[in-house]
């Protein structure tokens, strides 16, 4: 049900008065909504689709967006009186696209096309991925386009609010709709599907049924929300472990007594990639470097030979590294254009020269820029995490660190952090199979009307897999460097920020030195991650530093 100031609004667009202009998108989706504005269409950013589907209220809906909504339905209603032919409203779909809807089926059409599609295949996904996808189901029909009446975005906000979702099974889209995904959540809005709780301990009242209105099923199903849900949840899964890499980095560079030359702004003003210049910074923030000169190679550790240069995971790490960051700040930038567009096909609304209704048929479905920036960021990502494993096997070398081959103890033959390697390079080996490029991908469908597909839900879930193996990774090469640090007895300045990063992983990692199993203290430093994506530094400090 609509709120008091909703039907007011509502109540004044049926009487004909102008909808209320509402701002552009930002850059950053703005924060507009993250700040706790009301859901307007316009503000939605990936870190607030990710805090919604982890068990959030969502913020209200935006009268004038209900308003706007409202608006579209009225001129759809227009088209369907004047016998327009429009796409799955007065057509059947797909290959059948050229077939005519006959009249008196009213809205049967729009019940069996929600029962046809909803086909998918597969294991249920989990509550929150399908919250990701009914927040931005909602928002796009907050930005108008889609020929619907306000009381689905509310019905959706409701459900939210509730704890509630539909059964989605995992399989059905290849990046040109989710159909079958929303096929599921238009059965469970008309009273023709279940809602599932989002905890099993949830005792919140269901949503009331919608009743199915001709028009409605297909305007719901032209929609790309679930695979932007789950980019969402990917790039909120991934950006933890990319800002806490700088630390994890800072700790194995002091550890083997590393040079910060390759760090020094005199190097990445000769070559000025922006992205890796702010890498390089930030590691010389946090080690307390000082940020006006290159620093000179460190003397070698216990007498041995000097060394010229770093291997490549400590000298090539900004190069690696800086990458990885720009794709996530590009897919941030893809996802805060998509989830704040009206993609629906067609795009309902109102031609303003003659006061006409028009409904735009188009491709603004087919997800290309999507499929792109994650396959970016999947292959970023595998380029970083590859020199965290190279890293990790470098802290076992003794002529790197000066201790005993794989950190051992004093026990003759001790192997110390050895298996950590083949742990990491099993993670790895996981991460390099995300990264596989989603936009290799080729099928035709639909008897041939669809000759393409963008497989952006196919890049969406395998960038999700990518953050679990790339955190375990990152936390074998953080169990490895504190392990040296505490056998050299040189950790960084505890004025540092890689000081207090070391202290606090000093408290929480076991001391045995000892050959042991390491299961739990890579489980422990890959808790720690969240912390130290927290001590890089925000976006603030992000800025400064670049």
């Amino acid at each position: 049900m609509l709120d008091s100031a909703a039907d007011a609004a509502i109540g004044d667009a049926a009487t004909g008065s102008p909808t209320t202009e509402r701002p552009a998108t930002g850059s950053r989706a703005a924060g507009s909504t993250s700040s706790g504005a009301a859901l307007d269409g316009r503000g939605l950013d990936a870190a607030m689709v990710a805090r919604i589907a982890d068990g959030a209220a969502p913020p209200s809906l935006c009268p004038a967006a209900l308003e706007a909504m409202e608006h579209t339905r009225r001129a759809a209603h227009r088209l369907a009186a004047e016998g327009a032919r429009v796409y799955g409203r007065s057509t059947g779909v797909g290959a059948h696209r050229g077939l005519t809807v006959e009249d008196h089926d009213g809205a049967g059409h729009d019940l069996r096309l929600l029962l046809s599609h909803a086909g998918g295949a597969g294991e249920a996904l989990p509550a929150r991925q399908v919250r990701a996808m009914m927040l931005a189901r909602a928002n796009q029909l907050l930005a108008g386009g889609s020929g619907l009446g306000p009381g689905i975005a509310s019905a959706l906000a409701q459900a939210l609010r509730a704890g509630v979702h539909p059964r989605v099974p995992e399989y059905g889209s290849v990046g040109t709709g989710d159909l079958t995904a929303l096929a599921q959540l238009g059965l469970a809005l008309f009273g023709h599907g279940t809602w599932t709780p989002d905890r099993a301990d949830s005792e919140r009242p269901f949503p009331e049924r919608l009743a199915v209105r001709r028009g409605d099923a297909l305007a719901l199903l032209s929609s790309n929300a679930l695979t932007l849900g789950q980019s969402a949840l990917a790039w909120h899964d991934l950006g933890i472990p990319l800002r806490a890499a700088h630390l994890v980095a800072a700790l194995s560079l002091h550890a083997v007594n590393g040079s910060l030359e390759p760090y020094a702004p005199e190097v990445h003003e000769a070559h000025p990639h922006p992205a890796i210049a702010r890498v390089a910074a930030r590691v010389r923030w946090l080690l307390g470097a000082d940020a006006g000169s290159a620093a000179a190679v460190p003397g070698p550790p216990d007498g041995a030979p000097a060394r010229v240069q770093d291997p490549f995971g400590f000298r090539c790490f900004p190069q690696a590294h800086g990458p990885a960051t720009e794709a996530w700040d590009d897919l941030e930038r893809v996802l805060s254009i998509d989830l704040n567009s009206a993609t629906e096909n067609p795009l309902i609304g109102w031609d303003d020269a003659t006061g006409t209704p028009v409904a735009l048929h188009h491709g603004g479905f087919f997800a290309a820029p999507l499929t792109l920036a994650l396959d970016r960021l999947g292959l970023a990502v595998l380029g970083t995490a590859r020199l965290s494993a190279a890293r990790l096997s470098a802290l076992g070398r003794p002529e790197l660190t000066g201790l005993r081959s794989y950190l051992a103890d004093v026990s003759s033959a001790g192997s110390g952090m050895m298996i950590l390697e083949y742990s990491s390079a099993s993670a790895l080996a996981e991460i390099h199979a995300c990264a596989t490029p989603a936009a290799l991908g080729h099928a035709v469908l639909s008897q041939g009307m669809e000759e393409a597909a963008t497989f952006a839900t196919q890049a969406a879930r395998k960038s999700l897999r990518t953050a679990h193996p790339y955190r375990l990774v990152l936390a074998c090469e953080l169990v490895a460097a504190v392990r040296a640090l505490r056998l050299r007895g040189t950790p960084p300045p505890p004025g540092t920020p890689a000081g207090r990063a070391y202290l606090r992983a000093a408290a929480a990692l076991n001391p045995d030195m000892r050959d042991r199993p390491l299961t739990e203290d890579v489980s422990v430093a890959d808790a720690l991650l969240d912390e130290f994506a927290e001590l890089t530094g925000d976006d603030g400090e992000r800025a400064r530093l670049g």
